[in-house]
């Protein structure tokens, strides 16, 4: 069956209810300050041996090898939670191209969006 909406549509609908779990303003964006009290709860959730860290076993997929690398300056092989948020931050700017300071459902449908939100849901 073929959906009557544009695929840019379906996107932008799809990414609705993911924004509002996110969106605790109810002004239908997601700012950094969402993103990162979104990331807190996963940090909080992911931390199952309580250390303060996560492991590449508790974050699973959601970075790959380099990523940590890159978000990781002391090396150490874990994520604090301040490297965590980071983290988020920089995922965050990547998928705000327009600069605004929030990401709308079209840029949380973006690839840097998505990276986003395995970091954050």
């Amino acid at each position: 069956m073929v959906s009557p909406c544009a695929p840019s549509q379906q996107s932008f609908i799809g990414r609705r209810p993911r924004i509002k779990a996110l969106d605790t303003d109810k002004d239908g964006t997601v700012s950094l300050a969402e993103a990162q009290a979104g990331a807190s709860k996963v940090f909080a959730t992911l931390n199952t041996d309580k250390d303060a860290t996560l492991s590449t076993k508790e974050l699973g997929d959601r970075i790959n090898a380099a990523g940590l690398k890159a978000a990781d300056p002391d090396n150490d092989g874990l994520l604090s939670a301040q490297e965590y948020s980071n983290l988020v931050a920089t995922k965050f700017k990547a998928a705000d191209v327009d600069g605004d300071g929030t990401l709308d459902a079209k840029e949380l449908s973006s690839p840097a969006g998505a990276a986003l939100l395995k970091l954050v849901e």
